[in-house]
Order: structure tokens, then C-alpha cells, then sequence
């Protein structure tokens, strides 16, 4: 028996969702998004005078330690390994992240060992605070003044828009320190960038003659949808009731490209901006997500934060308490519709990272279908 699926988005979500439905032949699915493009924020593309894969909505690197996951989405691409290095500037100097032994010694002028590292981190902490209230006591409890202050206050006050203390604690769930000179940005076993770009990976999981891509549509109150036997949703969640309930609000981010005439402008790929009167957060060059390939010029990004408008892309959900009131008030509405599904971080209104995305429509899609039900590890 044929079934029709509306798929609103062709972002992670949307992209695993309707593969997954396309291996029933008796399944016709649909796929629309507002953008020019497939790939949502993952979108890559060859930057026209340099041809560096360049990450158009900001940096990517894929890490895991699902193996399920790692397994499924390395069916379209190959995923060379690739360890994320990220370097801060404070005050003129250059320091390894996240914070190691190699960070601590060279900020505090010591040679330390690890448990002699460990002794200096707990006598820099405030032991005073007990349960943290907001993000800035947070990191003081587990870090101290100096190193916060170094490495959190400005880049996070830039990032966010707001004094760190104004922050939930929850945003700095868990602090990573390494007592040891590991500065490989993730935790996660498995790590690496598709060799071809992020775009070839939804090029090919799209590819397949019971999926139709439709582009620069935009779903709306008016879109019709009479027909469908379900629609899968990825949009933002208040978007898709008009804001009823009002805005959820997002912090957004936008990019500032500069080519260098050389081969290498900053000998990094990421390196964050820590101090307060430099209004970007980091810097970003792409051929170093690529270091195989090779390039005569670099093109490198500057990225700052600011409030998401209605003309911008949403990237950081800043659920704080009124946003949270706002977002019960639209899961209510999402409980009583009949024959949606709702997935994903704009759809939900949490961070993901790609991962979880592919886990969760991956979870999704084998309610729709006769595999075995998918548990996510991560």
C-alpha cells in the first residue's frame, strides 16, 4: 500500500528520515526547504576564488562514540579522520584548548606534573560555592578566577550577549580539564570530515527515485498538505504556530570572509578571540579542515554573535526561563496535532550535534518502518 510523507527541512533530520522511508518502494516522500540549498547549516561549499571546501555556516566536525551512527552515515561519504586542535589568544598570547597541562603550565609560568597540576587547579577554585546558581559560579567552583577570566568571561560574554552570571549554570554542564598534554578538542573515539564536503553526504542520501527535493519552498499556514499519511517537521517550533506564544529567542552568528594571498593566514583551523574588547569570537580557515588538499590562497572567516531576528539563521537556543514557559505552551499544541512528527534541534528547541540528530531521526525513522527499534548510546 503506497504512503505519501512530507519531509519540512533537508537538514541531518530530515535527510536520515527520508532515506530511511525511501527503502519501501510503496513510499513516496517529499522534501522541501526554504533555503537554496540542501544540508541546512551543514551546507559546503568550494569557495569561488580560492576552491576551499569551505563550512558555509560555520565550522563542522563530525564526532561519535555511537558506533551505529558512525556506521550509518559513513555509508555516503568517506570520513577522513581528522583531530580538531583549537587554539585561544589572551592578552597576546596563544593557549591550547580545552584547558590541559600544557594551558596550565604556560599560563601560570610552571612546569607542573599532573597531580601537581591538579593541586594548584583545586587551590585556584572557590570552594565557597557549593551549588552553582548561574554560569559564572559554575566555572568558578571547578576552575577558579584566573582561568575563567581568561578563557570564558570575555568569549563567552560575546557569545552569548550578556554577563556569564545572567547565564544557567546548565549552559557549562561539565568543564573539560585534562591533566595531561591531550589537547584534541573532542572526547569522542570516533572523529572525522568527509572527504568530499558535507553537501555530497545529503547529495547521496537523497539521491533515490521515491525521494523529490523541492527547494526554495517555504512551509507555512498555506502550504498544502491534504494527502500526506504524515509529515515530518523540522522547522523551528514556533515558527510553525506563527508565534502564537511569542518568539523563542536564539543567538545567531555571521561571518566576516577575508582572503589571504598566502597559503596559510593563522597555521590553525580554529582559533577562539578570548578577550572582551575583541568583538569576534573566533576565527576559522578552512583548508585546514582539509589539510589534504592543497591550496595556493586561504580563505578564513571571522565570526561574531549577536540576537537572532526574524531575518536570521537560529543557531543557539538560549532557553532561558521565559523562552522555557513559551516552548511548554507550543509542546502542548505539538501533543494534540495528529499525523506530525517534530524532530530535530530547531523542532525540539535544544542544541544537538550532529550525532544526535542522526540518532534521533534514525530512532524516528524505525517507527515508520519494520527495523528494529534504534537506542542511541550517546
Amino acid at each position: 500500500m503506497k504512503k505519501k510523507y512530507l519531509i519540512v527541512g533537508a537538514g541531518f533530520s530530515g535527510a536520515v528520515v527520508a532515506e530511511r522511508l525511501s527503502q519501501n518502494e510503496n513510499n513516496e516522500i517529499l522534501v522541501i526547504d526554504e533555503r537554496s540549498h540542501i544540508g541546512g547549516n551543514c551546507y559546503t561549499v568550494r569557495d569561488p576564488e580560492t576552491q576551499v571546501m569551505v563550512h558555509q555556516y560555520g565550522p563542522h566536525i563530525f564526532n561519535t562514540n555511537n558506533q551505529e551512527v558512525w556506521d550509518y552515515i559513513t555509508q555516503f561519504c568517506e570520513m577522513v579522520p581528522f583531530i580538531n586542535r583549537v587554539k585561544s589568544k589572551f592578552k597576546g598570547n596563544v593557549y591550547s584548548m580545552p584547558i590541559n597541562l600544557h594551558t596550565i603550565n604556560q599560563f601560570f609560568g610552571t612546569s607542573l606534573s599532573p597531580e601537581e597540576a591538579k593541586e594548584l587547579i583545586a587551590s585556584k577554585a572557590v570552594s565557597t560555592i557549593e551549588e552553582p546558581a548561574n554560569f559564572e559560579e559554575q566555572a568558578l567552583k571547578f576552575i577558579g578566577k584566573e582561568l575563567y577570566e581568561a578563557f570564558f568571561y570575555g568569549y563567552t560574554k560575546k557569545q552569548w550577549g550578556c554577563e556569564p552570571r545572567d547565564l544557567p549554570a546548565a549552559i557549562l554542564k561539565r568543564l573539560p580539564v585534562r591533566f595531561n598534554y591531550n589537547d584534541n578538542y573532542y572526547a569522542m573515539p570516533l572523529q572525522g570530515i568527509p572527504r568530499d564536503g558535507y553537501t555530497a553526504i545529503f547529495e547521496n542520501m537523497l539521491n533515490h527515485p521515491n525521494i523529490e527535493v523541492r527547494l526554495n519552498t517555504k512551509f507555512d499556514q498555506d502550504y498544502p498538505i491534504a494527502g500526506y499519511d504524515h509529515i515530518f517537521y523540522t522547522g523551528p517550533i514556533d515558527a510553525f504556530f506563527d508565534y502564537k506564544y511569542g518568539r523563542l529567542s536564539y543567538r545567531t552568528v555571521y561571518f566576516e570572509r577575508e582572503v589571504y594571498q598566502g597559503e596559510d593566514y593563522q597555521g590553525n583551523a580554529v582559533i577562539n578571540y578570548a578577550d572582551p574588547d575583541v568583538p569576534y569570537t573566533r576565527v576559522h580557515e578552512h583548508k585546514h579542515f582539509t589539510p589534504w588538499e592543497q591550496h595556493e590562497k586561504s580563505v578564513y572567516f571571522k565570526e561574531y554573535s549577536k540576537e537572532t531576528t526574524s531575518e536570521d539563521v537560529p543557531y543557539y537556543p538560549k532557553r532561558l526561563a521565559p523562552d522555557m514557559e513559551k516552548l511548554t505552551l507550543y509542546q502542548k499544541e505539538v501533543e494534540n496535532l495528529k499525523g506530525y512528527s517534530f524532530i530535530g534541534r530547531l523542532a525540539t528547541y535544544r542544541y544537538m550535534d550532529m550525532h544526535h540528530v542522526i540518532g534521533e531521526a534514525l530512532d524516528l525513522a524505525k517507527q515508520f518502518t519494520e527495523e528494529p527499534h534504534y537506542s542511541p548510546t550517546a
